[in-house]
Order: C-alpha cells, then sequence, then structure tokens
C-alpha cells in the first residue's frame, strides 16, 4: 500500500506511533523516520529494519525540525506522508489545571502539529503529491471532564486540517489533510488505570471492548496510501462506536 514512500511518524517511541511505524515499514515504504523526543532503545529495535530510520526530534524545536527535513530532502527530495502523533496529557479539572500543564499540552499537542506540517506541507506541494495526517481524539469532538487542555488541542488540530485541506489543493496539488480521532485504545497511557476504570471504558464502547494500536495504524495506512486519494479535510472517528 506504501510502496517506496518517504514517510515521517512523529511520537514513534511507544503505543500508537510504535504500531505505526512497523506498520509502514511493512507495507512498503522506502523509508519511514520514526522521530520522538526520547528514543530510548528504538535504534537497537529497529537495528535490522533498513527502511527504518530513528531520529531525535522535538515537535516544539522548529530549528530541529528545519534541519531534519533538510536532511530528508537531500537524502529523498520529497516527503509522502506526514504523521502527526506526538502528544502529551496533563489531565486535571479546570480549576486545578496549572498553566504550565495548559501550555505543554498545548505546545506538544496544537503548536507541535502546527511546526511540523508547516515545514513538510510546502514540499509536498512542490511535488504535487502527499498526505498529512494527524492524531485528534473523541475528547476533540465530544469533549470530556478534566481535559480541557486537552480536548482545546484535539478540537483544535481538527480545525487545522479542514482549513489545510483547502489551502493545499487550491492551486491543484494532490495534497490532502485529515485527521483519526481514536476512543479507548490499550496504549502505555491507559495500561496503569485499574481495571474499574478499563471496564467502564468498555461498557460504554457499544463493541465492549477497548481498542488496540493495530486499530488505529490500519486508519491511518489507509489515509496514507493511494486507497484514500479522494479523502480529504475527514476526522475518521476510530472508536468502536463510542461516539456516534
Amino acid at each position: 500500500m506504501l510502496s517506496n514512500k518517504i514517510c515521517i511518524v512523529t511520537g514513534a517511541a511507544q503505543g500508537i506511533g510504535k504500531t505505526i511505524v512497523e506498520r509502514f515499514a511493512k507495507e512498503g515504504a522506502a523509508c519511514v523516520y520514526a522521530c520522538d523526543v526520547n528514543i530510548g532503545d528504538m535504534e537497537e529495535s529497529y537495528s535490522k529494519d533498513k527502511n527504518i530510520a530513528v531520529r531525535q526530534l522535538n515537535v516544539c524545536d522548529r530549528q530541529a525540525i528545519q534541519t531534519l527535513i533538510e536532511t530528508i530532502t537531500q537524502e529523498h527530495g520529497r516527503v509522502d506522508v506526514l504523521v502527526n502523533n506526538a502528544g502529551v496529557t496533563r489531565d486535571n479539572l479546570i480549576d486545578r489545571m496549572t498553566e504550565e500543564d495548559w501550555d505543554i499540552v498545548l505546545d506538544v499537542n496544537l503548536k507541535g502539529v502546527f511546526n511540523m506540517t508547516q515545514a513538510i506541507a510546502p514540499l509536498m506541494i512542490e511535488n504535487n503529491s502527499g498526505s498529512v495526517i494527524t492524531m485528534s481524539s473523541v475528547v476533540g469532538t465530544d469533549g470530556n471532564i478534566g481535559q480541557s487542555n486537552y480536548a482545546a488541542t484535539k478540537g483544535g488540530v481538527i480545525a487545522m486540517t479542514k482549513g489545510w485541506a483547502k489551502e493545499f489543493a487550491r492551486k491543484g496539488a494532490q495534497v490532502r489533510a485529515n485527521c483519526v480521532a481514536p476512543g479507548f485504545i490499550e496504549t502505555p497511557m491507559t495500561k496503569d488505570l485499574s481495571e474499574k476504570v478499563l471496564e467502564h471504558m468498555k461498557n460504554k464502547t457499544p463493541l465492549a471492548r477497548m481498542g488496540t494500536s493495530t486499530d488505529i495504524a490500519n486508519g491511518v495506512t489507509f489515509l496514507a496510501s493511494e486507497q484514500s486519494s479522494f479523502i480529504t479535510g475527514q476526522t475518521l472517528k476510530i472508536d468502536g462506536g463510542l461516539v456516534i
């Protein structure tokens, strides 16, 4: 599905991001740049995967982003797929949320997406081809208690994506922008939740289970591929029917 494509995935060290990297590589991408602020043992994990390149990257560091894109341009001349997956949470009720908790979530989840897309979209437009996929959340479409900051960012990326879908294609370039909005997903971020909380999540979901990172990677791979070549400006909810 992704034969010969040059892809960038942020937040790639674990969970959904890691699964997306592995899926892209399996689907024949020429190179998948697996980017994260903390790369840990990623280089060792992917040492046998010739089409995965691990890069340490903070999406809040605009100079580092520019340096990465310059390197990729020199090596490949293009970027075909960008997956904006990097994100953080700092949950609290509004009367307890600190300004620091607000700022870091906005910086990473919203401005970080802007930083990456601003650096890469012009290259896609110049090459007349590309797919930008940004991770939103059902919290961004329907809200959640104690997540004012997170909801603001996940709703914000949906709004930016709709604008980008129009902007990128305004002169005829076949450059698309879409979002994926997961529901309750089994990731390292949810593994420490109590069994009571996990059961509550499952009971709220019509399909009566937590989603997996593979469920999300399947949707992202579809939006990255030519099979979705006439889809742009959309938000694909992968939530087991949680929000209908």
